[in-house]
């Protein structure tokens, strides 16, 4: 049925209900209302025509990608779905089919530690009840991540070895902020736990915002199994970030650059101190350098 078809029966039922207004029989009143309310549920659904989406699930994902960036709240998506466990069918679409769906909680927790940063987008102001789609492209190996996630998170260990396994489990791969708070058992630390992982136990873990700006916002990825120097760890990120866009993301040695890598060749992007702490180098811009693991590795090789 067309929503002006649905959209006059509703008026006429609500037209209707005004006599009973009038009565003090409360369920007459309740019972009255039932139609209505499932006409006004029929003519939500019927905003997004059938051949485009069937389902509740494809309704809400039709809904995502025509406002792809734009955060969305949960009422909005109770109205096109017109069902009420809308929220489930968020989680499938994320954990089965791979869209990359933020909740305001997640969003909240990644800006706290600068990891959510989209134009005209206000993370801290996203409720629990909002969603924002992050990417229009599919992620065909989320169903497996999510599964690998489902076996670490049931693990009695801390909530940073959780993270680190899975990190572990999934070189090279995009990772995202809702895969690492489920993993996190939803506890607010995770985000921090993350950079803590990087900047205090230096594995490569980057961002957007940390060395990758050819990734999504919402997307974590641990470039290598190995950890960097204890001398070259604790370095902030401000600084970090500040060095890599000096040196356009590229080696200061022989120019290497992420748009090259290949599984061939899985190098990275460091930074180098070029006045050691042994000898009163600090962690200062002025002090560090770009460098792919390989001239890396060979500098420290030849001192």
């Amino acid at each position: 049925m067309k929503a002006e078809e649905i959209r006059k029966q509703l008026l006429e039922l609500l037209i209707d209900f005004e006599d009973e207004l009038r009565s003090d029989n409360l369920r007459q009143k309740v019972l009255s209302l039932v139609p209505c309310y499932h006409q006004l549920r029929d003519l939500g659904k019927s905003l997004i025509p059938a051949e485009e989406a069937r389902s509740a699930r494809d309704r809400i994902l039709h809904y995502f990608l025509k406002y792809q960036g734009v955060v969305i709240s949960g009422d909005e998506l109770l109205v096109v779905s017109g069902i009420q466990e809308y929220a489930r069918r968020i989680r499938e679409l994320r954990v089965q089919f791979g869209w990359s769906i933020a909740s305001g909680l997640t969003a909240t927790q990644m800006a706290e530690e600068n990891e959510f940063s989209l134009v005209d987008i206000d993370a801290a102001a996203m409720g629990t009840s909002d969603y924002i789609l992050l990417s229009d492209e599919q992620d065909r190996d989320a169903a497996h991540r999510w599964n690998v996630a489902n076996e670490i998170r049931r693990e009695n260990i801390s909530v940073r070895d959780r993270l680190l396994k899975y990190f572990r489990k999934n070189i090279g791969q995009k990772i995202t902020g809702e895969e690492l708070k489920y993993l996190a058992r939803d506890k607010s630390e995770w985000a921090r736990r993350v950079r803590e992982l990087r900047t205090e136990y230096g594995w490569p873990i980057v961002t957007k915002n940390t060395g990758r700006p050819d990734l999504e916002v919402g997307v974590y990825l641990l470039e290598a199994d190995r950890q960097s120097p204890k001398h070259d760890r604790r370095i902030p990120d401000p600084v970090q970030r500040n060095v890599l866009r000096r040196d356009d993301y590229k080696c200061t040695v022989c120019a290497w650059s992420h748009e090259e890598w290949n599984r061939s060749d899985p190098r990275h992007l460091e930074l180098h101190h070029q006045k050691t702490h042994a000898t009163g180098g600090g962690n200062t811009e002025d002090n560090l350098v770009t460098l792919c693991t390989v001239c890396h590795d060979d500098i420290h090789r030849k001192k």
